[in-house]
């Protein structure tokens, strides 16, 4: 997929990684609409980059519909907003359960199925879709978070397989710990020694590449963590007990008291 003269929708764009894959896209020539709920933000990454900002609240399906149609025709869909959604499922209240499926799965399939029947009329488009190392590996106390990102890694390649030879491509991106900006960077929990981060901008180089390649499922984390994630996948529980000596349980724990406001 060529990214240079295409309409790109990005939401999540006033979050720290979205700013970074705005800015990679926009070096690549595309035009782009931005979304997210916080206007203030939003808005002069916008005029920065020549995009159009589209303020949208993901949580709610009225705002939904509205940047369907705000957005018009897209050829290429990068979702990218999500919630952190940490926590032992007995903390969150129903609404919040509600919140975080609407935002991290409900809605990137919603605007999949509406931008698809533009893309396959025009033989060219893109989905992509931004999913976790916690989708292939979840982590104590993320039973919610894992459980979207998975959901949003199972969609993506039922999806891929589904539009194979359309001329529509289907990916998704799995960060792992993200420094300097992101939902994990902003709570400042220490990681473990050993345990290594990726940057913003290495998501936002996955993007690109995801998109111009085709592929189906990008990793953006050190190697110790991707090996983790395919032993999580083939060993669950040898998987679980490595991780909770190596401190994976207080961790977690840090890390969702720090991003209880944000759910």
């Amino acid at each position: 997929m060529e990214i240079a003269g295409s309409s790109v929708l990005l939401t999540g764009a006033a979050g720290g990684i979205g700013h970074a894959v705005a800015r990679a896209l926009h070096a690549r020539g595309a035009t782009l609409i931005l979304s997210d709920r916080r206007a203030e933000v939003l808005e002069p990454l916008a005029v920065e980059l020549g995009a159009r900002a589209l303020v949208s609240d993901l949580s709610e399906r009225v705002s939904l519909e509205r940047l369907l149609d705000g957005a018009g025709a897209v050829d290429i869909l990068v979702a990218n907003a999500a919630l952190p959604a940490t926590g032992l499922l007995e903390s969150f209240s129903i609404e919040e359960l509600d919140r975080a499926l609407e935002v991290n799965l409900r809605a990137p399939i919603v605007l999949a199925r509406a931008l698809l029947a533009g893309m396959l009329e025009r033989d060219r488009g893109h989905l992509l879709f931004m999913s976790s190392l916690a989708g292939k590996a979840p982590a104590p106390g993320a039973s919610v978070y894992s459980a979207s990102k998975a959901g949003l890694r199972g969609f993506t390649a039922g999806l891929r397989r589904d539009l194979h030879g359309s001329g529509v491509g289907v990916s998704a991106v799995f960060p792992g710990f993200i420094r300097d900006a992101g939902m994990f960077a902003e709570t400042e929990v220490e990681l473990p020694r050993g345990v290594g981060t990726r940057t913003p901008q290495d998501v936002a180089r996955a993007v690109v590449t995801a998109i111009e390649r085709n592929r189906g499922e990008v990793d953006v984390a050190p190697l110790g963590l991707r090996a983790a994630a395919i032993l999580s996948g083939v060993a669950p529980e040898l998987a679980s007990s490595l991780s909770r000596r190596l401190g994976s349980n207080d961790v977690s724990g840090r890390i969702s008291a720090r991003q209880r406001d944000k759910r």
